[in-house]
Parts: structure tokens; sequence; C-alpha cells
């Protein structure tokens, strides 16, 4: 059955609001507008998180002002596999990666990177890989440094580091 006529259409009993033209484009138009404008939200919520997260960061305090300190920290990676290729810190100086020349060995060597396996945990520790810092300013107890760690994939990510002096009191990274 259709009844026609005023602003209404019946339909196998259903009762539909007739809606002219001119109003039909403008609510597809708007409807549009919105879910380009949400997808554009969600599209850049994505690109704005990272797969390389960094944590527990820690710098036991050198000996001599100006000497050479060692850098622990972890690095996750809810990502494809990625490289560390390189790092630097606000304090200045140079930032090398340093390891064991073999499994279980107390020597360490320069490396040119350390590699990230894809979905990991990366522990950086004083018997495994880790950074090696020379030259920066002096590397105070109780105070941080920012930690910058270049990925050949994911880029720059900083993480804040604590100086640690456990003669002292403070903390270390165990």
């Amino acid at each position: 059955m259709l009844a026609t006529g005023g602003p209404f259409v019946q339909r196998s009993g259903l009762l539909r609001t007739r809606v002219p033209a001119a109003a039909r484009t403008a609510l597809v138009a708007c409807a549009l507008m919105t879910g380009g404008a949400l997808l554009a939200g969600c599209a850049q919520a994505a690109s704005a998180t990272t797969e390389i997260r960094l944590g527990t960061a820690s710098i036991p305090q050198p000996a001599a002002a100006g000497g050479m300190a060692d850098a622990f920290l972890v690095i996750q990676n809810n990502g494809p596999a990625d490289r560390l290729i390189s790092a630097r810190t606000s304090d200045g100086g140079r930032v090398t990666f340093r390891g064991p020349v073999s499994a279980g060995s107390a020597i360490m060597r320069t490396l040119p990177d350390i590699g990230i396996p894809a979905r990991a945990t990366v522990r950086l520790v004083p018997n495994g890989p880790h950074l090696l810092i020379t030259g920066a300013r002096p590397l105070r107890g109780d105070t941080e440094v920012t930690l910058t760690l270049t990925f050949a994939r994911a880029g720059p990510v900083s993480v804040q580091a604590e100086i640690t002096n456990p003669e002292t009191g403070g903390g270390s990274y165990f």
C-alpha cells in the first residue's frame, strides 16, 4: 500500500518523512565531512604513536669529572626489527655502543650498532650491550640527563636517565 500526499509517505505500514532533495544533499555532505574528519583523526593518532619505547634509564656517576660513564636502559620494540644506530646526551660528549666480545665475556668491544629484534624487549646492561659516554659535562648523582637514541627505522626517541650514586645512597639500575 502506498499513500502519498503531504510530507509523509507510507510504505508497508511504515511512516516516513519526505525529505527535500536539497536537505538530503546537505545531510550527505555533512556525513562525508564528519567521516573524513574522523578518519583523518585516526590516521593522525596512528602516526603519532611510536613502536619503540624507552624506559628505566640509569647512568652510574663516574668516579672522575668528565670521565667515562656507562648508560643502561630498557628498549621495548612493539614493531618490526630495528637497529639502534646512534645516541647523544643533553650534557654533550660522545656516545658509543659497547658489548661483550663473546657470550658471557667481561671483555667489551665497540659495536657499530645494536640490533633490536621485532616485538622484543632489549636490556642494555653492564655485562651486555650498553652505551658508553665520554667527554660529557660532569655527571652528578641525583640529577637527570636526556638520552636521545636514534633508530634506523623508528628515528629518534628520548628518555630521561637518572644519574645514580650508590656511594651516597642513590639508586642504581639494579
